[in-house]
């Protein structure tokens, strides 16, 4: 499993998630900047995602949606905050409902994604969600947030070991 800490700070509302990756940070960075790559890991292995906008440029928006076994569908965005490519993005992410509008009925999150080069050539990815209140954070843990990303997470060696 790639995933080599994940903090829970419920007094500074973040959630913040180390992986370390055998690739460049421009191949990791290439599995978010293309939405086919994206797809292949964003979401758990149960519930893939299929990519609807991607626009990862500052004031850009990404839409996808999730496809669990049953065929129930959970939608998300982000808008886009920031981008310094191939090493860092900051995005506000959130629910969206059907027509991927924006859910105001559910928290969003501030999501802020590192990649770091490791001196052997690796990559290590940090990934520190900070949310409006200990609430927010609470409810998105308990619908499954952490677990979900170490599955999300988890999928990435698997893409990068088909090219190696």
């Amino acid at each position: 499993m790639p995933i080599t800490s994940v903090d829970k700070d419920l007094d500074a509302h973040t959630m913040t998630v180390v992986a370390e990756y055998d690739a460049t940070a421009e191949r990791v960075w290439q599995l978010y900047a293309n939405p086919r790559q994206l797809e292949r890991f964003w979401g758990p292995p149960t519930w893939p995602a299929t990519v609807v906008d991607h626009d990862l440029r500052p004031g850009g928006r990404v839409t996808y949606f999730m496809t669990g076994p049953d065929g129930e569908k959970s939608s998300g965005y982000w808008d886009v905050l920031e981008v310094d490519s191939p090493r860092r993005f900051v995005v506000e992410d959130g629910f969206a409902d059907d027509t991927g509008q924006p859910n105001a009925e559910m928290p969003t999150m501030r999501m802020e994604l590192e990649l770091a080069e490791r001196a052997d050539g690796g990559t290590r990815m940090t990934v520190v969600s900070t949310f409006a209140s200990s609430d927010d954070m609470t409810q998105l843990i308990e619908m499954g947030m952490e677990e979900g990303m170490r599955q999300a997470m988890g999928q990435i060696d698997g893409i990068l070991a088909e090219e190696a």
